[in-house]
């Protein structure tokens, strides 16, 4: 009878060194190349953020490279209590980005409604739409400071024509924020428009004709059906578009020039800091207002990513 032979045994050291299964290999493989990406990356996040943090701690004045010493949080504390420019920035900020995305997301939404059954000519109107979003912001604000020229912009020869007298517009200083608010609806209301409508396609169209059938009408089915499954895409396209109107700058400065006017009266935060750091060379002081908006930035993201219903722990 002869002995059966038994394969010789693996050691445990080269058993942990080969793959478990095929998962795990590619696991591996694809964060391997994933990693120079995500450390560039990383690096361009990092580094001006630490950078910015460091600058804020110090008296920086003059250039960023001249000698400076640390002052701590000296900074933050005098943008905090800062009531003449920074607080009201930031009202303005505030003002400008809810009261822009918030006119965005209801005429977007009614256009995506609109636009959400096919009808004759609907490629035409897309293409329309989206010829604001292909125009630069500096280039906006140049357009509508002609369109609105007090004295020879066609939107006064318009008014006076129905018996309306002529305005300042952009000249005003009360009137200048709201005009730039309707501006940026102008411009960036057609992006909403895209999202939402991309989010329409998505959406099973059974519950609808089934809300019809039991005789929900148009408005019924819109609030109590669609409205619920667009929510998602919905809350998505109001973070993205809230971000992007918090960061506006360059139609601010197109059109109102340094400082967001002779009386700041349409001075956001961005300006705020861009007049610190390019017009009086403050670094340290203009960092940490940078330091301050971005914390507000990631505040209103975070909220605006809360689900409804999740309650506080």
């Amino acid at each position: 009878m002869s002995a059966t032979r038994t394969a010789p045994p693996i050691s445990r050291a080269a058993d942990r060194g080969r793959p478990r299964s095929f998962e795990q290999a590619n696991r591996r493989l694809k964060w391997t190349m994933l990693a120079p990406a995500l450390a560039f990356v990383g690096l361009m996040i990092v580094f001006p953020l630490a950078f910015t943090l460091n600058l804020s701690l110090t008296d920086a004045f003059g250039a960023v490279n001249a000698g400076k010493g640390y002052v701590g949080p000296q900074n933050f504390a005098d943008a905090l209590t800062d009531s003449r420019r920074f607080w009201p920035a930031v009202e303005r900020t505030a003002l400008f980005t809810v009261g822009a995305v918030l006119i965005e997301t209801v005429l977007g939404l009614a256009l995506a409604m609109l636009m959400r059954k096919p009808f004759r000519g609907i490629r035409w109107v897309r293409t329309v739409l989206v010829i604001p979003l292909l125009t630069t912001p500096v280039a906006v604000g140049i357009l509508w400071l002609l369109i609105l020229d007090p004295t020879n912009g066609i939107a006064n020869h318009l008014l006076s024509s129905v018996g309306i007298p002529p305005q300042e517009f952009l000249g005003s200083v009360t009137q200048s924020l709201p005009i730039l608010m309707l501006i940026d609806v102008w411009q960036w209301t057609p992006m909403m428009t895209l999202l939402l409508l991309a989010g329409l396609s998505t959406l099973p169209e059974e519950p609808e004709e089934a809300a019809h059938v039991d005789g929900a009408g148009l408005w019924q089915r819109f609030r109590y059906v669609v409205l619920p499954m667009l929510v998602p895409t919905l809350a998505t396209a109001v973070v993205l578009r809230s971000i992007d109107a918090l960061k506006t700058f360059d139609i601010l400065y197109a059109t109102k020039g340094p400082g967001g006017g002779s009386s700041f009266e349409v001075e956001t935060l961005n300006v705020y800091a861009y007049g610190l750091t390019f017009d009086y060379q403050e670094y340290g002081l203009a960092s940490a207002v940078l330091v301050l908006f971005t914390l507000a930035i990631i505040g209103v993201v975070a909220l605006l990513r809360r689900r409804p219903g999740r309650g506080s722990a």
